[in-house]
């Protein structure tokens, strides 16, 4: 085809290859939004980035198709850039050469955030756009091109320019995807791969939200229905990894192997931010979808009695099955293992059920009727087939996870079983394999097709590990109302959706997955927009931690309250507030009297008058652990505790600036239910579910355990953040809150407490359940050498 005076011959009305069709295997991508925001990437931090990847391929064997730029890298939000401005080469020192390197060596291919215009105004600047974005692809065979509107739109006068490019660049990348996000296309429609399903970005709490309780906030992204006729060339945004984490993995089966798009599986934000125990799941779905990716183009929407938007995958002799259930109880649904799933022909069907956990679910005949289980809330792979069982590794007679299995490194495999049950064992094609060890020691016995007895420590669990405890009944508004309340306002915090994440996996012992965590946390954009409470205590009056007011929104609720919580009660002198300036120091005035309030309970608070400045300086001189600050600075650089004159460290302090002071609000109505628990599986945490409308922050819960005050850490929707990337959803319904169990909690009475503000949405339903995340297995580490 060609281009002759910018204008289209005759010969390009043959049918277009936009790099892609409804048959080509899926591609997996990761991109960098929310990483970085618009400022865009840098060298260095993608470098360690791929270092990230890198290790999961060396120690999982995980193959990264594409790592993509997102914005800010070339172009970024309402403006075209140019690998040779200042701005550019000040984030890329190398150009992309360094990163190309990286990327190659590890068989991962770039791709790029932009607009699709830039052409300018003169031939020369379109010349100039265009062999920029060819040199992207004919020096560093570039995999995507993800075009967005936010930049601009392609203007209808330079789609022939646009045409051109994208020409030209599949000359040196054939299989270059263009992914259409809002764009508009007209004439070059035909050149763009996908269209964005829905409009939808899944940043969880953020993007996408619960709209129903559930035990985890995840909810809203298991929701996701399918795309029309199962197309496949179609975006969806992918999985963020990146905020409220739990549950990360039934999303991903679910945008890897039931919608199965051109990119999948497909995740953005910050994987580096799961724990360490998570890795080898991550790399376990990579690696099961790469592996069956051919036959995995071919789907089929599965019937109702399936449960919602179950799809079957596969050839005539295997199937891959996705289904999930959105309920708060669990749902057994009947898999008919004959045509109706897809299956062709007659004979034995191995069963393999791959997630939540690896289990061998047997062998049946042709047209048999199977039950599959689905907890709440959770989805399900189940691969059905009439071939032999050739997965890599395969225990039966207990669930089990696939740690590790790459060559020239011995086997890793997690036995999984509930305490106290006893499984008998043994594994397919054990004649491969030379030594096995289970946990030490050693199990040669299971060699040879053998098989042992295994027994999971712990006793056997009397009840469910989730169920409903009990119902709420309306009972007067208490005196202590304002101390529950205040309960949950201190066990929360108003740090930055991915410092929550950061806390909940707890410290890495991977030395990249550390390397990337850095790089993100320390980057200057995340310092500077001080959205972490630890920059108060850290001794910078460079740093600080404010209310935010990112894209003009206030954040908080009824003018907010600072509150620092000091871990454990202690006889203090003072307490310094530290701003920068006098317009930091406002609404507060230099030389006027304020008023701060302490406390060591939640019950009774003390009033403190001190001064406004630049260096505050609350007069304690008692024994507290709390303190609230009503009428808070805008900014707080730094906060320091005086006690015997000297200044305590600050490791056990925190601090939240966005929830209402409990004077701003009143309570209207009050429900408590109450029970003991004789039994608490590992990992437990009880939801409260707040079903119906209750207004936006309208309905707070808490407990009492044995009488002391126990407030919820974590929401669904989350609680307000001091924003990285964009403001948390507000939410005016089906709050979920979560408290986190231990054995300490067994035999004691435990109350729990919902009280209702909003005066005009007061009829919706409490219940209260107990779950576990993860699924309280306990574990045994086999270890298999060839």
């Amino acid at each position: 085809m060609l281009l002759i005076g910018g204008n289209l011959t005759a010969q390009d009305t043959v049918k277009v290859f936009p790099g892609a069709d409804e048959r080509t295997p899926s591609r997996s991508q990761y991109f960098s939004w929310i990483n970085n925001t618009n400022e865009g990437a840098t060298e260095k931090q993608t470098l360690v980035n791929l270092s990230f990847f890198e290790w999961l391929y060396k120690e999982y064997g995980m193959k990264l198709d594409i790592y993509a730029f997102d914005a800010g890298v070339i172009d970024g939000k309402n403006f075209y850039g140019s690998m040779y401005s200042e701005r550019f080469k000040e984030k890329f020192p190398k150009g992309f050469d360094g990163v190309y390197g990286k990327a190659k060596s590890i068989g991962t291919r770039l791709g790029i955030w932009g607009g699709p215009d830039g052409f300018g105004n003169s031939k020369e600047e379109a010349d100039a756009r265009k062999a920029e974005m060819v040199k992207l692809c004919k020096d560093y065979e570039w995999a995507l091109f993800k075009f967005d509107a936010v930049c601009g739109p392609l203007r209808l006068d330079k789609e022939n320019e646009f045409i051109g490019m994208m020409k030209e660049c599949r000359r040196y990348s054939p299989d270059l995807i263009l992914l259409n996000h809002r764009l508009g296309l007209e004439k070059a429609k035909p050149y763009a791969t996908t269209f964005l399903w829905g409009g939808q970005e899944t940043y969880i709490d953020v993007h996408t939200y619960n709209n129903c309780t559930a035990p985890h906030n995840r909810a809203g992204a298991l929701e996701r229905g399918l795309v029309p006729e199962l197309r496949r060339l179609t975006e969806d945004h992918g999985v963020c990894i990146s905020s409220c984490l739990d549950y990360w993995e039934d999303d991903l089966v679910l945008q890897a192997f039931n919608r199965n798009l051109i990119l999948a599986p497909e995740i953005y934000g910050n994987p580096w931010l799961l724990s360490d125990n998570e890795f080898p799941k991550l790399a376990r779905i990579y690696n099961i979808h790469k592996k069956y990716s051919d036959i995995l183009v071919d789907g089929i929407t599965l019937p109702e009695s399936y449960g919602p938007y179950a799809v079957s995958r596969g050839d005539k002799s295997t199937r891959f099955i996705t289904m999930r259930n959105l309920s708060w109880n669990s749902k057994t649904y009947s898999i008919k293992l004959d045509e109706e799933i897809g299956l062709v022909g007659n004979g034995k069907i191995n069963v393999h059920k791959y997630h939540p956990a690896e289990k061998n679910m047997g062998t049946f005949e042709y047209g048999e009727v199977m039950d599959i289980v689905v907890e709440p809330f959770r989805s399900v792979l189940i691969k059905v087939s009439s071939e032999p069982n050739n997965d890599d590794i395969c225990i039966n007679g207990t669930d089990f996870e696939v740690v590790r299995n790459v060559d020239g490194k011995d086997i890793i495999v997690k036995l999984l079983g509930m305490p106290g049950t006893v499984h008998r064992i043994n594994i397919s094609d054990s004649d491969n394999y030379r030594n096995i060890t289970i946990d030490g020691k050693s199990y040669n016995k299971l060699l040879k097709g053998k098989s042992a007895e295994i027994k999971f420590d712990g006793n056997k669990l009397k009840q469910h590990y989730h169920r409903k405890l009990s119902d709420f009944k309306v009972i007067p508004v208490s005196s202590d109302a304002e101390a529950l309340y205040e309960a949950t306002a201190y066990a929360a915090d108003n740090n930055a959706l991915e410092v929550r994440s950061l806390e909940r996996s707890g410290i890495t012992k991977i030395k990249e997955v550390k390397d990337a965590r850095d790089a993100f946390f320390e980057q200057k954009a995340f310092v500077d927009r001080g959205v972490w409470d630890k920059y108060l205590f850290d001794g910078n009056m460079d740093t600080g931690f404010w209310p935010s007011m990112r894209y003009g929104i206030d954040q908080r609720i009824k003018g907010g309250c600072f509150r620092l919580d000091l871990g454990k009660c202690i006889e203090v002198d003072s307490v310094i507030v530290r701003v920068g300036n006098e317009l930091e120091q406002e609404p507060i005035l230099t030389d006027e009297g304020n008023f701060a309030y302490v406390s060591t309970d939640l019950n009774t608070w003390n009033e403190k008058l001190f001064l406004g400045g630049l260096n505050m300086i609350i007069p304690i001189n008692e024994n507290m652990r709390y303190l609230k600050i009503p009428y808070q600075p805008t900014c707080i650089r730094e906060i320091e505790v005086y006690s015997n004159g000297k200044k305590l460290e600050s490791d056990s302090f925190r601090a939240s600036n966005l929830f209402a002071d409990s004077k701003n609000i009143n309570c209207k109505k009050m429900w408590k239910c109450s029970f003991a628990l004789d039994e608490i599986a590992d990992n437990s945490y009880i939801s409260v579910a707040l079903n119906g409308k209750h207004g936006i922050e309208g309905a707070y819960a808490a407990m009492k355990i044995d009488g002391h005050l126990v407030g919820a850490p974590s929401r669904a929707v989350s609680y307000p953040s001091n924003t990285w990337e964009f403001v948390n959803k507000r939410s005016d319904s089906n709050y979920t809150y979560y408290f986190p169990l231990d054995n300490s909690v067994v035999g004691k009475s435990v109350e729990v407490f919902v009280m209702g503000y909003d005066n005009e949405k007061l009829d919706f339903k409490p219940e209260v359940w107990i779950s576990s995340y993860p699924i309280p297995f306990k574990e045994k580490t086999m270890i298999i050498q060839r």
